[in-house]
């Protein structure tokens, strides 16, 4: 009995440390990997191709790259460790590569921080100079997610799609009636009297407000002087018409011009093949490398997400911090058949 029991005490500790053996090597591999994706002196690496769609023998390729969710430096990536980032290097790839002839950017994405849809926006118009690029706005492609596609080439939308929300949005919360209702007071110890200029247990000063309002204002003129440009639309008709907030229809922004064409997938691909001077061609995406921390995401991870995604008080926004996002995240409301 005691040689069976040391047997099986020899076999568990030996599989515990298999197990933690292959994990530090999975670990130190992953991060040779990022090394080497991140290090300035050695080429970021080229990620491999899926087949979508088209001619899988032509050696033209459309590159298909998709933007989906908040639009946040904090969101996860599936090729980086932001979302951000991954858009970058997807972009850059496609332009560098001889054999793509243009780039379809699928937006399904109800906006986000303002600082990070501006640099979407900074490096679309970057690379279309290079290669055109077409955005195809599924379900919802508003305010930032709007924004960023001004950078490319050619927007075109299905009929039903949300868009437009032009308008960016900045929220924080005042809980202080409710502490002077349970007895709690609060010590705010600051350098100036804008410091706390969000102070949630305290009203804001008129100076403060229209502080903020400043802003945020600011904010708004760069978004609608963006698609003033970028649209060829008169400045002062699209604040008075359009630049409000609203939402359209696919159909209405197609009136109101702020998209080019009304269409399915399959005709934003015809629209890469024209705009790239190809008759056919394979649509393709790049696959994401394997990363452990995607890996530690996807298993850990994917019931927080459901439970957070399901809850009907869930706010995506971050107190005190500028939005480019469409109402249409706000509550459990939504639009639905």
């Amino acid at each position: 009995m005691r040689v069976e029991r040391r047997v099986g005490c020899g076999t568990v500790s030996f599989l515990v440390l298999l197990a933690v053996s292959l994990l530090l090597n999975l670990i130190f591999w992953n991060a040779l990997q990022m090394k080497k994706g991140t290090s300035p002196d050695m080429k970021p690496p080229e990620f491999p191709e899926e087949y979508v769609a088209g001619d899988p023998d032509r050696d033209q390729k459309i590159v298909l790259i998709r933007l989906q969710g908040l639009i946040a430096r904090e969101e996860p990536g599936q090729f980086s460790d932001s979302m951000i980032e991954d858009i970058t290097l997807q972009l850059r790839q496609a332009r560098d590569d001889r054999r793509v002839k243009a780039i379809l950017l699928a937006i399904n994405s109800p906006g986000g921080e303002v600082d990070a849809s501006d640099v979407l926006y900074h490096e679309l118009e970057r690379v279309r100079r290079v290669k055109p690029i077409v955005v195809y706005m599924e379900s919802v492609a508003a305010s930032g997610g709007y924004y960023a596609a001004m950078g490319a080439s050619y927007l075109m939308a299905n009929d039903l799609s949300l868009t437009g929300s032009i308008g960016v949005i900045l929220q924080t919360f005042n809980v202080k009636d409710l502490l002077d209702k349970i007895g709690v007071k609060a010590l705010t110890l600051k350098s100036g009297k804008m410091k706390d200029i969000l102070n949630p247990t305290r009203e804001m000063t008129p100076e403060e407000q229209a502080y903020v309002q400043g802003l945020i204002n600011a904010s708004y003129d760069r978004f609608v002087g963006i698609v003033s440009q970028e649209r060829h639309l008169d400045l002062e008709q699209l604040k008075v018409r359009w630049a409000d907030g609203r939402i359209l229809s696919g159909a209405m922004a197609l009136q109101a011009k702020l998209i080019d064409e009304l269409g399915y997938f399959e005709d934003a691909v015809d629209k890469c093949k024209e705009l790239g001077k190809v008759k056919t061609a394979r649509v393709v995406r790049y696959a994401p490398p394997f990363r452990l921390s995607a890996l530690v995401r996807g298993l850990f991870g994917s019931e927080a997400r459901a439970k957070s995604l399901l809850s009907s008080d869930r706010l995506p926004l971050i107190s005190g911090r500028l939005y480019y996002l469409a109402p249409t995240v706000f509550g459990s409301g939504g639009f639905l058949p």
